[in-house]
């Protein structure tokens, strides 16, 4: 903003100056006197528009790049508990998205505590479960009870945000680690051109092609399926 301000009132003092150097030509004088107040205005609004985009366009994206990101963990969070109970990642939304809404997961509970004359005692727990004070039971319960909000939508899990609809890239196979140990891996991700449709079209070429250039995917994803990476998302 100080150098627009700047740029506009050296703008303005050179046309005082022009426009006394005109003193001997009166009609020249009087038609630089119209033109130059417009020249004026629309050299502050491209000089306004050209520092003000960028900055609205961040803060677009920064808000847009939150909502994504999070998209991504719940994607996450599924494909674990997923995992948990099938042995592999799912390799679709639809198998992904039914396991949300209708399969349950296992969860260990105790049942009963150590009194605390016993652990005054010192009595440990692995303890008091030898001699049956506390009981181990593994229960069931379901999946998008305990893994998400009440407000969840297992339903829009797959859509990108901001995107019209696009849905989120997803994979998952196995694979073998430099190692040679042969672990299941998914990959979940956005391209930046999904999730900021609307906004100034050259400041998103200008992203995708920094990244592009740099060899890193053009946007946001969780996963590999290329590594073993532990499920990590790459603004992590």
């Amino acid at each position: 903003m100080t150098i627009l301000i700047i740029i506009v009132v050296a703008s303005i003092l050179l046309g005082f100056f022009i426009n006394s150097l005109l003193s001997n030509v009166p009609k020249l004088k009087i038609l630089f006197q119209i033109v130059f107040p417009i020249v004026i205005v629309v050299l502050a609004y491209y000089l306004y528009d050209g520092i003000n985009t960028p900055i609205q366009f961040k803060k677009q994206m920064d808000y847009r790049y939150e909502k994504v990101k999070q998209n991504l963990i719940d994607i996450r969070t599924a494909e674990v508990a997923y995992k948990q109970v099938n042995g592999k990642y799912a390799d679709n939304f639809d198998a992904l998205i039914d396991f949300i809404k209708h399969d349950s997961i296992p969860m260990v509970r105790a049942i009963n505590s150590i009194p605390d004359s016993l652990l005054e005692a010192g009595m440990t727990e692995q303890e008091a479960i030898k001699k049956g004070i506390i009981i181990r039971d593994t229960v069931k319960i379901a999946v998008v009870d305990t893994l998400f909000s009440k407000d969840f939508v297992a339903d829009s899990l797959r859509y990108i945000p901001f995107s019209n609809h696009e849905e989120f890239d997803l994979g998952a196979k196995k694979i073998t680690t430099g190692s040679n140990v042969k672990v299941q891996v998914f990959e979940a991700r956005a391209d930046y051109r999904k999730w900021l449709i609307g906004l100034n079209h050259q400041l998103i070429v200008n992203i995708v092609d920094e990244k592009e250039v740099n060899k890193k995917f053009p946007g946001l994803k969780v996963g590999s399926l290329e590594e073993a990476n532990n499920n990590a998302g790459n603004w992590e």
